[in-house]
């Protein structure tokens, strides 16, 4: 356990991506820390920008000994990712496996042996060090693999869920809903009774989602999409939506729903539209053209990012905990993740894998092992 191969990427000054699988020291824990032998570690959407950035992987180059893998970065897009560059930084924001040694506080050496999820921001690797804070003890019995995605897709549902109630809006509206997240917030908002309108594009992903019971399932696609959206928001009264997209109209489109259902009843000069706030946030970038807005949606309503880490950090310690119960004792049922691809560490730098993984589709989730 001295040596751990662990997975960095760096971005030069002079337009060089680096992705590299380094061996390096494994730290012994300080009192608050503990050392997870990584068996299971996904492969998120989020986990990209921090592996490539903008690096134009098309022409990328392996090295001889299958260590580093080098692709050019276009000199205009440096200056977007200044803060970055001539720095080796970890990638993997999450991932599960066993406690093998742990600092001498009562709380670490509890865990010693115990199954833990961790966020880290380092999980691409044989060994984590980690603060006790930073991993979700499971229960006894679930396994690495299923513990792998405790953090980014389960408490994304959760926190979407919760600043519904917290604005006060009382049903949902989501994009690109038939992910694994997409899947989770269908299975919390189901077993709490819930509205949610969910968008896709395609209709095997309207099949997936209505086998799980949902009731709206909405393809982007169809010619009536728009008429679709109308009656789906005018049944459930969503005034809030998460959009997973960022690029294109489909932020817009939704606002303009909105406001035509908070409007059908308006009598007289109806100026600045519906009262009621429509609003939407933008919480991932699958497509990263710009967000058009043609402006039909009166004058109450907002478009904002959304991060999951600043939203817990808003919420009392108490409640981030219940979360992390909740995920644990529902980590085979509400949050079960299927894996489509397991792969070593060496195969997750392999140009044909990241081509698939890097792809984002749904219905592909790849796992790293690094025991594998």
């Amino acid at each position: 356990m001295n040596k751990s191969k662990q997975l960095f990427s760096t971005i030069s000054s002079n337009g060089e991506l680096s992705f590299s699988l380094v061996e390096t020291d494994v730290p012994a824990p300080k009192p608050h820390e503990i050392i997870v032998k990584m068996e299971a570690a996904p492969i998120n959407p989020s986990d990209m920008w921090p592996m490539f950035g903008p690096a134009d992987l098309r022409e990328a180059s392996f090295s001889d000994d299958g260590k580093t893998l080098k692709a050019p970065v276009h000199e205009t897009m440096l200056p977007r990712i200044k803060p970055r560059l001539d720095q080796t930084l970890p990638v993997g924001n999450e991932g599960a496996g066993t406690v093998v040694a742990a600092g001498d506080s009562p709380q670490a050496q509890s865990l010693v042996g115990k199954t833990v999820a961790v966020l880290t921001g380092a999980s691409f690797a044989e060994y984590c060090c980690v603060p006790i804070q930073a991993c979700m003890v499971h229960n006894e019995g679930t396994t690495a693999k299923q513990a792998a995605s405790s953090f980014v897709n389960p408490l994304t549902a959760l926190s979407m869920v919760e600043t519904m109630r917290l604005e006060g809006h009382k049903a949902l509206v989501h994009t690109a809903a038939a992910s694994s997240l997409g899947i989770m917030l269908n299975k919390i908002c189901i077993n709490e009774g819930i509205d949610l309108v969910n968008i896709v594009r395609k209709q095997e992903q309207v099949d997936i989602l209505k086998g799980l019971g949902a009731k709206y399932v909405l393809n982007s696609s169809d010619e009536s999409f728009k008429k679709d959206l109308y009656k789906a928001i005018d049944a459930t009264g969503a005034t809030l939506a998460f959009d997973a997209i960022g690029g294109g109209t489909l932020v817009s489109d939704i606002l303009t729903a909105m406001e035509a259902v908070g409007s059908k009843d308006a009598t007289g000069l109806n100026t600045y539209g519906s009262p009621e706030l429509k609003q939407v946030y933008i919480y991932g970038n699958l497509d990263f053209s710009p967000s058009v807005l043609n402006r039909a949606y009166g004058m109450t309503w907002g478009i904002g990012g959304w991060l999951l880490m600043r939203f817990l950090g808003k919420l009392d310690v108490k409640d981030v905990l219940a979360m992390h119960k909740k995920v644990a004792d529902e980590i085979n049922t509400t949050f079960a993740l299927n894996f489509s691809d397991e792969i070593s560490l060496e195969e997750a730098m392999q140009p044909a894998n990241i081509a698939r993984y890097n792809a984002k589709k749904t219905g592909e989730k790849f796992l790293i092992n690094p025991t594998k």
